[in-house]
């Protein structure tokens, strides 16, 4: 009975760190509502695009691998150099937040952040991966089947 217990109480903490994946059409409900699609230009679909190539839709997607040493965070992989603060290296922080609050589901502050970071010079092409698989292409199948 005692190792059920532990067994019970590990599994449970082990859950807490598992990825967090957001289904595409609940996701595109979510931005649909905080104002996203349009917002500076960019269509629902091309927010969606760029969530499912950099995080797959995981709202706690980490990536330390960077080759300038920073870090990305969240459903959008925001980036430490340029977006957050995650203490282990000088940042610009141009969201005035800690990298961590980017690795919840309660994405909100990553939509913010995004907002944000779409507003800077680069726009979307801030995203590596929305140009490499979603910038000039026929997206409208992300959102083909949501009924939003």
């Amino acid at each position: 009975m005692r190792s059920i217990l532990i067994i019970s109480l590990l599994g449970c903490c082990f859950a807490a760190y598992e990825a967090s994946i957001i289904p595409k059409c609940e996701l595109a409900r979510k931005l649909k509502a905080a104002g996203m699609d349009g917002f500076h230009g960019y269509s629902l679909e091309n927010w969606v695009c760029m969530a499912e190539h950099e995080s797959n839709f995981n709202t706690r997607a980490f990536n330390g691998k960077n080759a300038n040493g920073s870090s990305d965070y969240g459903i959008f992989q925001l980036n430490s150099k340029w977006w957050c603060k995650n203490n282990s290296q000088p940042s610009a922080n141009g969201c005035n937040t800690m990298c961590s609050k980017f690795l919840d589901d309660d994405i909100s502050d990553d939509i913010a952040c995004a907002k944000r970071v779409v507003k800077d010079p680069n726009e979307m092409s801030a995203w590596v991966a929305w140009v490499k698989h979603c910038k000039g292409k026929d997206l409208s199948r992300y959102l083909a089947s949501c009924n939003l």
